[in-house]
């Protein structure tokens, strides 16, 4: 895995048991072909493999190059969107399913977890939303009220509770998601990809799609060594498309998110510093994460990159924001500090694409790629061997190009660098 340092950072370093991969040589036939090698496209190659189907996964880099290797590890419920905001955009014929679907994804992704014994730093011991102000307060209380509506378990816990839960004086209050949890983002795209050898699919890297075309009724995928034939293919590719499937740039936007981490914490701060290690994000626009891992460090994170300049930029953004946030931790250093790139789309809801008769793809999760990546490549496995669409609980829509993506990718890579200059100096 290449420049770890900065794209998979702490994550390259404690991810356990990589799958011993090889490049796609000669020529291959299987019944699905599955391209990318993130939580998309792992869980439907083991879903498919554990149903009998003959599949191959092809990944162009290595096992969770993309977002599954580079994200803060926080298995959450349902998307950004309110549930109502969700069912307006969505639909009634789609809507409540997609929120049952979304809400849900959680279980799925820990019962795999425990299927397969995967060793991720696993912890299913809910999140925290925290209120950064009091109009962020306000819309948690909205959120609150919308998913307790539909019976999920979510709670909004007061300043003091927050406080003693976070160690931070800092909110006014959290939204607690007992459905949710943390992990290790890197090994657990590992633990599915060893879950799904171990059920009989075939996964190679180094093996980028660069042409594909129909021929009869299969499809033939071209990689620099080899080729596959397959009856239908899954299209996994989300923020990182290259080679044959470049075009696919066009239909969304991208933001970048990096994250620091300390040295493990001691004494007083590892007491009080999210003492149960759940995983926390406030709701500023300009978002910042808040995690430990199981070695106790502190992993905070942000809107951003750090390529180049902004590596100092953002690294002296996170030492003021322990100061401010959580003085007890006092001035310790940076061991690690990476960046990855996540898939937007205007209205922030998930696409479902039918790009071929039988070549499909669901992308764009906003930012929350391990439930909802977890339970669409289920759901696409489904897909692909039953053709009955009404599983999947989104409309079947053309790509579209976006003619302002370039811009929005400007606005929110220029913007986070201004605001993390600017922000917390006082």
């Amino acid at each position: 895995m290449e420049d770890t340092a900065t794209s998979h950072g702490l994550w390259a370093v404690t991810a356990r048991q990589p799958p011993d991969l090889k490049p796609l040589e000669g020529d291959h036939t299987a019944d699905v072909a599955v391209i990318g090698g993130g939580y998309t496209g792992l869980s439907a190659a083991l879903h498919l493999a554990e149903a009998g189907r003959q599949v191959t996964l092809l990944e162009a880099r290595d096992i969770g190059y993309g977002g599954a290797g580079r994200n803060v590890g926080l298995v959450n419920a349902g998307l950004w969107l309110m549930p109502e905001d969700l069912l307006k955009l969505a639909g009634a014929e789609y809507g409540e399913k997609l929120l049952t679907v979304l809400g849900n994804s959680p279980d799925l992704v820990y019962s795999l977890i425990k299927e397969h014994q995967i060793e991720c730093e696993a912890l299913h011991n809910a999140t925290l939303h925290c209120a950064d102000s009091k109009s962020g307060l306000k819309a948690l209380q909205q959120r609150e009220t919308q998913w307790q509506q539909r019976g999920a378990p979510v709670k909004l816990l007061g300043p003091e509770e927050t406080a003693a839960r976070t160690g931070s004086q800092s909110f006014y209050g959290a939204l607690m998601d007992e459905r949710a949890g943390t992990i290790q983002p890197l090994a657990y795209a590992f633990g599915l990809a060893n879950a799904a050898i171990g059920k009989g699919a075939r996964l190679f890297k180094n093996s980028p799609v660069i042409k594909h075309e129909k021929d009869g009724k299969n499809y033939r995928l071209a990689t620099p060594q080899g080729t596959l034939a397959a009856k239908a293919v899954i299209v996994a590719v989300h923020a990182y498309p290259g080679f044959a499937f470049q075009s696919i740039k066009k239909s969304m936007f991208w933001m970048n998110f990096f994250q620091f981490a300390t040295p493990p914490l001691t004494g007083e701060a590892d007491k009080t510093v999210l003492p149960e290690h759940q995983g926390a994000w406030d709701t500023n626009l300009i978002l910042s994460s808040y995690r430990r891992d199981a070695a106790g460090r502190l992993i905070v994170g942000s809107v951003g990159t750090v390529n180049d300049f902004a590596y100092g930029l953002h690294e002296a953004w996170v030492k003021r924001t322990i100061k401010k946030t959580f003085p007890q931790v006092g001035d310790v250093p940076l061991e690690y500090g990476w960046h990855g790139t996540f898939a937007m789309n205007s209205n922030h809801l998930p696409r479902f694409h039918i790009l071929d008769d039988s070549m499909v793809m669901i992308t764009s999760f906003n930012g929350r790629g391990i439930g909802p990546g977890t339970v669409f490549g289920k759901l696409l496995a489904g897909y692909v061997m039953d053709g009955d669409v009404q599983k999947i609980p989104l409309p079947v829509l053309k790509p579209q190009t976006i003619y302002t993506r370039l811009f929005w990718e400007l606005f929110y890579e220029t913007g986070a660098r201004l605001y993390h200059f600017i922000q917390r100096r006082i």
